[in-house]
C-alpha cells in the first residue's frame, strides 16, 4: 500500500488563530485549505490574499482545494502563491488538461476532483497529467458531514485505474473521515486523507493526525 498521508482541512480549525492552528497539526503531511466562492458551491470561506498569509506561516505544505467557478482563470494564481498542490473541479474546468498542465509549469502539482455523483471514468485518460485525484466522499461545501459509502466503488475503479496506468498518482479523499470510515477508505485503494473536524475537534489535534495515520496504514 502506498504511503498513507493525512492533510487536515483547516475549515474545521479557529480562523482568528490559524498561526496557531497550523502549528498544532505541524505532524501532517500537508494542510487542505477550502476555497469556496458561494457560487460553484453554497458556501464562502477564504480568498488568493489569505492563502497567501497562511503559505507564509505554514509549518507544513500547502493543498489548496479549489471550490470555484471558472477555475480555469482562478487556480493558476494559487500556483503562482507557492501552494505545494492546486486542486481544481472538473466540474469547474472547460479545459482541464490545458489548466493541470499550466499548474504543473508554474510549480504546483496538479490536482483535480470529483464530486460523489460525477463518474471517474471519463477521466482516466487525464490521469498522465495530474499528480493528485480527489474523490468527494461528501457533497463539497461544508464540513462535518458524513461518509458516504456509495462513493467507495469510485475509489476501487480510481486504483485500479491507477494502478494498470503506471502513473504515480495520489488518490486523495475529502469528507466524513475518522478513524471508522478512514479504514474503509484506505480498503478501496486511497492513500491521502483530508479530516476537518475528526483532526480539530480533537483535543490533541497532533495526536488525531497520528491516530488517523495508523488507522489508515492497517
Amino acid at each position: 500500500m502506498a504511503q498513507c498521508c493525512i492533510n487536515p482541512s483547516i475549515l474545521s480549525a479557529d480562523f482568528v488563530n490559524l498561526e496557531a492552528e497550523l502549528r498544532r497539526i505541524s505532524n501532517a503531511d500537508a494542510v487542505h485549505v477550502d476555497v469556496m466562492d458561494n457560487h460553484f458551491v453554497p458556501n464562502l470561506t477564504i480568498g488568493l490574499p489569505v492563502v497567501q498569509r497562511i503559505q507564509a506561516v505554514s509549518p507544513v505544505p500547502l493543498d489548496a482545494h479549489l471550490m470555484i467557478a471558472d477555475a480555469d482563470r482562478w487556480a493558476p494564481g494559487f500556483a503562482d502563491a507557492g501552494v505545494a498542490s492546486v486542486t481544481f473541479h472538473a466540474e469547474a474546468s472547460i479545459a482541464p488538461i490545458k489548466l493541470a498542465r499550466e499548474l504543473r509549469a508554474r510549480g504546483a502539482k496538479a490536482g483535480m476532483a470529483l464530486r460523489p455523483g460525477t463518474a471517474v471514468e471519463p477521466y482516466l485518460d487525464m490521469l498522465p497529467e495530474l499528480d493528485l485525484l480527489l474523490i468527494m466522499t461528501v457533497e463539497p461545501g461544508f464540513g462535518g458531514q458524513s461518509f458516504l459509502d456509495l462513493t467507495l466503488p469510485k475509489i476501487r475503479r480510481a486504483r485500479a485505474a491507477i494502478d494498470g496506468s503506471g502513473v504515480a498518482v495520489a488518490l486523495q479523499v475529502d469528507g466524513g473521515i475518522t478513524e471508522e470510515t478512514i479504514v474503509r477508505a484506505a480498503e478501496a485503494g486511497a492513500n491521502v486523507f483530508v479530516a476537518g473536524s475528526a483532526v480539530y475537534g480533537a483535543e490533541d489535534p497532533a495526536q488525531a493526525v497520528e491516530r488517523l495515520r495508523a488507522a489508515g496504514s492497517r
